[in-house]
This record gives structure tokens, C-alpha cells and sequence, in this order.
């Protein structure tokens, strides 16, 4: 196996991004996928140890984004990731179309309401990047969240700005993010939406306008590289990962949760004096209803 850096899949602040060139068929360093389905299975004893330790210390939370089109596997390499974790730290949520009251809403607003508590791991399914991902492929989405002209105007620039100043926020206050675009060619996304039509088990997944957006296929890549160009910072910076081998794109993504995990706690916290008299007494007690 020729050993990938994780790190390779991250995109550098202030450098311009191109979908186009980058792969969306490496492999992450695995010759195949019962190699990479080996990895991701001895991983998850680790990812599960060292969410163990962030669920003790409850200082930091982890809020891991997933993005991408249509088919692109978020929703496969999220069930990989909850697999792989104890579900009592787990806060999952999906991000579906915006309601009536939601349009009247801040953007931000559904993300505020979702986040995890310190020492949780959340997952968004798709979250606010929709607002400037499909909203600038839609822009008649914006008619609907009846914006003021003042908000309107150069709106692209400054929902930009926000979103890097609400991670920065929620860095500042335990919070890392933890972002992947799971990057898919056209032509791969066409085989899984045949595959979605074709296979009962999976038709109940498909949705007539995934092939309507494929339309815009090119004009999603452009804004895609905009958003994730000027929203990758030091702080919370964006994964790219090849997604056409799902199986690798899984084994990727726990690899780099469990890198980000071990960045948090290396153990359990050591109780404090008063912790220690607790457990003492508490042990004392339960003692003496044996001898009892």
C-alpha cells in the first residue's frame, strides 16, 4: 500500500480551489477495498476510544459537515462514521429544504439550534453551505427568504464572511469543525441515480429533481469552488475527498476523524480531590452492604 497523508486531502487557506483538477478516483492509498474496509474496521475501536475520552472530559464538541452533490455518498460515509462511534455522544442532523417559517429565519439559525454539546459529536447532512451553494445556483430561493435590499446587496461576499466568522465562533467557544466535500465525478453520480431507479431497495431514495440539478452540473462546480475557496480557513478548513471509490472515500473520512479526535484527549481526566473523597465514600458505602 503507498501511504496517503490525510492531510493531502485538506485544501490551503488563500489558495485558489478547481474542482476540475482534482481527483475524484484516488484511493486514498489503498490497493482495494477489503484493504480499505480493513482499515476502517481497526480504526473504529480507536475512533470509539478517543470519543470516549472527549465524552469524559467534556471540554471540546465535534461538529463534522458533510457536503457534496446529489449521490455523492454523504449520507453512506455518514452511516460508516456512526458505525464507528458510541451513539450516546452522537447528535445527528439532516438538512432538508427550508420551511416557510425557515425562509423568514436567519440562515444560521437551523445550525445555531443543532449543535453539539461539549464532549458530543454532531453530524450535519448537508447544512448552511446550502445558502450559498443552492441559493447562488437558485436565486429565486433568495425571493422566497423575503431579504431586505440591504442584506441583498453583495450578499455572496458577506455570507462568505459570516460563515468564517461563525467557525471562527465556534472554535473560540470548543467547537471544531471538521468539513468534507465529498467530491464525485458527473459520471458516477449518473450510475448511482440508475442504480437508484433500478434496485427497489433504493428507489424510495430517489428524487426526480437529483436529475434536474445535474443541468446545472457546471455552474454547482463553479460555485462549489467559490464557496469552498473563500470559506477554507486555518481554523476550519475544508477535506476534499475523492468519492467515486465509496469504499475508500469511507476508509478517508475515518481516518481523519480519528486524526482530529486524538488532538482533543489522550486519556481520561484525572478526578479532583473532592471527585476522589466521592468515589471513596461511594465505594465505602457500597462495601458495607455486602458485609451487612
Amino acid at each position: 500500500m503507498t501511504t496517503v497523508s490525510m492531510g493531502e486531502f485538506a485544501l490551503t487557506p488563500g489558495q485558489p480551489v478547481r474542482l476540475a483538477e482534482l481527483s475524484t478516483t484516488t484511493t486514498a492509498g489503498f490497493d482495494g477495498e477489503d484493504e480499505a474496509r480493513a482499515s476502517l474496521e481497526r480504526i473504529s475501536k480507536e475512533i470509539v476510544r478517543y470519543q470516549t475520552y472527549l465524552m469524559a472530559h467534556e471540554t471540546w464538541a465535534l461538529l463534522v459537515l458533510f457536503q457534496g452533490m446529489d449521490a455523492a455518498g454523504k449520507d453512506e460515509a455518514i452511516q460508516h462514521v456512526l458505525v464507528s462511534l458510541d451513539p450516546r455522544g452522537v447528535e445527528p442532523e439532516k438538512f432538508g429544504r427550508l420551511s416557510e417559517d425557515e425562509h423568514r429565519q436567519d440562515y444560521l439559525r437551523r445550525a445555531s439550534t443543532a449543535l453539539p454539546l461539549r464532549g458530543q459529536v454532531g453530524i450535519f447532512n448537508r447544512s448552511y453551505y446550502e445558502q450559498v451553494v443552492g441559493d447562488k445556483v437558485h436565486p429565486d430561493r433568495l425571493t422566497a427568504q423575503s431579504l431586505p435590499d440591504e442584506a441583498r446587496a453583495d450578499i455572496w461576499a458577506k455570507r462568505f464572511r459570516q460563515i468564517a466568522d461563525f467557525e471562527r465562533y465556534l472554535v473560540e467557544n470548543g467547537i471544531y469543525v471538521l468539513k468534507f466535500f465529498m467530491h464525485v465525478s458527473s459520471e458516477v453520480q449518473r450510475e448511482r441515480l440508475l442504480e437508484r431507479i433500478d434496485r427497489p431497495e433504493e428507489q424510495w431514495q430517489f428524487s426526480f429533481s437529483d436529475v434536474e440539478e445535474r443541468r446545472h452540473w457546471d455552474l454547482y462546480m463553479r460555485v462549489y469552488d467559490e464557496a469552498l475557496e473563500q470559506t477554507t480557513t486555518t481554523h476550519a478548513p475544508w477535506h476534499v475527498i475523492p468519492a467515486d471509490a465509496p469504499w475508500a472515500a469511507r476508509a478517508a473520512v475515518g481516518r481523519i476523524l480519528l486524526e482530529k479526535l486524538t488532538c482533543f484527549h489522550s486519556d481520561f481526566p484525572t478526578p479532583t480531590e473532592e471527585e476522589r473523597e466521592e468515589l471513596l465514600e461511594a465505594r465505602g458505602r457500597l462495601e458495607a452492604e455486602v458485609d451487612g
